[in-house]
């Protein structure tokens, strides 16, 4: 069988076992679920083998790149939480979403149904395949999974342990499949299967998520890159303002929900070097523009240049750019026309301010007087998330169980006909 033949049967199976996933009932998918955290616990040292294996091919890759890639016990454990926590989350598949009688004595329910067949295409972390894998299964989906070369052996392993689960618990194993080559060629066949495809998830660099959207037939749920931004109002806090400001950027900035941009009202200019130097000792290279950077200078902060391309610029490690507006309006503006429509905060304790930024400003998650860094699936009680979406249509922000259905309506007569 050539390669394109491999793929094609891979969709064919995914969408015979999506029929039958869709009938399963919740105490069977949870069963699988439960299962598979246990042999993610019991596997830690062959997943670490594995990952050892990613981590050695993968010579001259920058350090947020390795971060992405690097499973380690804790995160393993994460993971393995992760998935007893979708087990223990409600099935969304069957949940009435609305329900009415016609005068005609009709009476229509509006429920849950699964997607389908969901193909999920990804970079460097490995985690992703476990992600990925327990939402699905939980709303009833199958997937295809199709990971990256750097965490190719990783991703196989993880692959493994899922269908393992699934056949313990008598479920079909390919209710989740993983594509087992790296050939970009499998990926363009893949993008043209919306026979038996239903939804394509991206999730990687903005160059693989343009190369999916711009190849696929099949409809794409994605965001490009995640281009957050923090703005100090003038009636901040300063130790607030701080403390989020460098969470924000720090915590873990390697993730798409990291601050890359930092806002401060010109009302409250010494801000800004109080916040400089708190991100300056942690190892942040502080960029500004031209105004700020004089602001700056001037206060005993040094910074660097901060182009215009910077403040569009998701760094994905210990950089940001920074500049003065004029206020809240202003800041707002600023956000809309740079931002990626990902994540964004305001920190202030003037209520009008705050409501004017959260409906102002146009991304999926907007924060007032909090970290960034919530933008996450499991911090929004929706257990392991499939990914970040900053479309408009069916999802937006964290995708959990529900954001994984569709829905169909069921009608209920005892003989009526239109006349």
């Amino acid at each position: 069988m050539n390669l394109e033949e491999t793929v094609i049967n891979i969709a064919k199976n995914a969408r015979a076992s999506a029929l039958k996933l869709a009938a399963a009932s919740t105490a069977q998918k949870n069963s699988a679920l439960n299962i598979l955290a246990d042999l993610i616990e019991k596997s830690q040292n062959q997943i670490i083998a594995e990952n050892e294996k990613d981590l050695n091919g993968a010579a001259g890759i920058s350090s947020a790149f390795k971060d992405r890639l690097t499973l380690t016990p804790a995160r393993i454990s994460a993971m393995a939480e992760g998935v007893r926590q979708v087990a223990a989350l409600p099935d969304p598949v069957g949940e009435i979403i609305d329900s009415k009688v016609r005068p005609n004595g009709l009476k229509i329910e509006k429920t849950r149904t699964p997607i389908g067949v969901i193909a999920i295409i990804y970079e460097s972390r490995p985690n992703v395949t476990i992600d990925c894998a327990a939402l699905c299964l939980k709303s009833g989906n199958a997937s295809i999974l199709r990971g990256g070369k750097e965490a190719f052996n990783s991703n196989m392993f993880l692959a493994g342990l899922v269908r393992e689960a699934l056949e313990k618990a008598g479920l079909d194993g390919d209710c989740v499949q993983i594509v087992p080559t790296c050939d970009r060629a499998a990926m363009n066949t893949l993008l043209k299967l919306d026979k038996f495809i239903d939804c394509i998830i991206p999730r990687g660099g903005e160059s693989l998520i343009r190369f999916v959207v711009q190849n696929s037939t099949i409809p794409v749920i994605k965001h490009y890159k995640g281009v957050c931004n923090v703005y100090i109002d003038e009636f901040a806090d300063l130790k607030t303002a701080v403390e989020i400001a460098v969470n924000a950027k720090c915590q873990r900035p390697s993730a798409c929900n990291a601050a890359e941009n930092l806002l401060v009202s010109s009302a409250v200019k010494p801000f800004m070097a109080e916040i400089a130097k708190a991100l300056i000792a942690r190892g942040v290279k502080f960029k500004a523009d031209a105004e700020a950077r004089e602001y700056l200078a001037a206060n005993g902060v040094n910074a660097e240049p901060a182009s215009d391309d910077d403040f569009e610029t998701e760094y994905c490690s210990l950089e940001i750019s920074a500049k003065f507006v004029g206020g809240v309006k202003e800041a707002a503006d600023f956000i809309n026309a740079h931002s990626s429509g990902h994540s964004d905060a305001i920190v202030s304790s003037c209520a009008k301010n705050a409501e004017y930024f959260l409906n102002a400003v146009d991304s999926s998650c907007v924060y007032w007087n909090a970290s960034t860094r919530f933008t996450d699936g499991f911090e929004f009680g929706l257990g392991a998330e499939i990914g970040i979406s900053t479309d408009k249509l069916h999802a937006r922000g964290p995708m959990g169980l529900a954001e994984l259905c569709s829905y169909k309506y069921k009608i209920f007569g005892d003989g009526q006909i239109r006349e």
